[in-house]
C-alpha cells in the first residue's frame, strides 16, 4: 500500500517521531532502519516483521523492484522536508523502516550445529558492532552473540554500519556470561579469545597461531571471542571469559582478518600522547591521529613519577 504524505502531522507517521528516542522504540518493541541497502536487505530478507516504511519519492523509485515483490507493505512518501520535519535529522538516502523485534531471544542452543561463531564481550559502541556484524556476515559466521554490555545490534547505527548485516547474521544475548557460553563449549566448541599481548602485532602470528591449533587436532568448532572498547580488552582478559587460550610469540591465536579488525577497533581509541604546552589538566583539547581528530579532556592528574 503507498499512501502520499503531504503533511508531518499526518498520523502515519506518528511512529517516526521516536526515531531519536531508542528507549521509546524499544518499548513498542521497534527498531528502525535508514538506508536504501538496509532497508532493502529487510525487505527482502523479512526476517523481522516490517511495520512501515516511510521513504521520498526518489528512494522510492530506487527501491520499486524490491517493493512490487512485496505489495503488503505500508509505504509513506513524503518530500525530504517532511521526512525532517517528523524526525529531526536530515537522512541524506532518504529512507527509513519501522520493523518490529522478535518476541523472545534465541536460545544459545540453536547455535549449537554452527561451525563458527563470534562472540562479543564489553563492545559498546554501535559502529563497532555494525563493524563486527559486517565482517561476520563476510566470514560466514553462523551468527553472533553478545554480552549485556555490548551495544543493541538493532539499534539504528549498528545497522547503519553493519551495511544491513546485523538483519541478516542471527544473534542472541548469553546469559549469564561468560558461563552461558558452556553449553556450547560442552557441546565441542572451543572458545578462542582475543586479547592485547606482547610486541608483535598480532595480525603478524595470527595465520601461525592459527595452524597451530589445526595441527593439535582441536575443534574446528570455534567461537571467536572479541571485545576492544576504550582500552578495555576482556576486562581481565581471556580467564575472566573462561575462553582456552594458545600463544604463540605471545599473542592469542585469532585468524588473521578478525586480527586485523581488532587492530582497526584498537588503534582507533587508545592514545597515547603528551600534553602540549600551554593545557591546563582538565582542560579539552584535540588530537589529530592517522583515522582522525579525537577532542579529549587533559588528565585531571599527572602520572607519579
Amino acid at each position: 500500500m503507498f499512501l502520499k504524505v503531504a503533511d508531518a502531522s499526518d498520523p502515519a507517521m506518528a511512529g517516526y517521531r521516536d526515531v531519536a528516542d531508542p528507549a521509546a522504540l524499544a518499548r513498542k518493541r521497534l527498531f528502525v532502519v535508514e538506508g536504501r541497502l538496509p532497508v532493502g536487505r529487510l525487505i527482502d530478507d523479512r526476517r523481522f516483521e516490517i511495520e512501515s516504511i516511510a521513504a521520498t519519492p526518489s528512494a522510492t523509485h530506487a527501491l520499486a523492484p524490491l517493493l512490487a515483490r512485496h505489495s503488503d507493505l505500508s509505504v509513506y512518501i513524503c518530500e525530504p522536508s517532511i521526512l525532517e520535519a517528523v524526525t529531526g535529522f536530515d537522512f541524506h538516502r532518504g529512507c527509513l523502516a519501522l520493523a518490529r523485534r522478535p518476541a523472545a531471544a534465541l536460545p544459545v542452543s540453536t547455535f549449537a550445529r554452527a561451525s563458527r561463531l563470534i562472540a562479543l564481550e564489553a563492545v559498546g559502541n554501535p559502529d563497532n558492532v555494525g563493524g563486527l556484524f559486517r565482517a561476520a556476515l563476510a566470514l560466514g559466521a553462523a551468527g553472533v552473540l553478545l554480552d549485556r554490555a555490548s551495544a543493541d545490534p538493532l539499534y539504528r547505527k549498528a545497522i547503519r554500519t553493519s551495511m544491513g548485516a546485523s538483519l541478516r547474521v542471527p544473534f542472541t544475548r548469553v546469559e549469564p556470561w561468560p558461563y552461558g557460553l558452556d553449553e556450547l563449549k560442552s557441546g565441542g566448541f572451543q572458545v578462542i579469545a582475543l586479547t592485547v599481548v606482547g610486541e608483535k602485532a598480532l595480525s603478524d602470528t595470527a595465520d601461525e597461531g592459527l595452524n597451530a591449533v589445526k595441527a593439535s587436532g582441536a575443534s574446528l568448532s570455534v567461537v571467536h571471542l572479541t571485545g576492544v572498547e576504550l582500552g578495555k580488552v576482556l576486562g581481565d582478559g581471556p580467564k575472566q571469559s573462561g575462553g582456552m587460550i594458545e600463544r604463540v610469540n605471545g599473542n592469542v591465536v585469532l585468524g588473521s582478518v578478525l586480527a586485523k579488525i581488532a587492530d582497526n577497533l584498537l588503534h582507533q581509541y587508545v592514545l597515547t600522547y603528551n600534553i602540549p604546552d600551554g593545557v591546563k589538566l582538565n582542560e579539552r583539547l584535540s588530537l589529530s591521529t592517522s583515522r582522525k581528530g579525537v577532542t579529549l579532556l587533559a588528565p585531571s592528574r599527572l602520572p607519579d613519577k
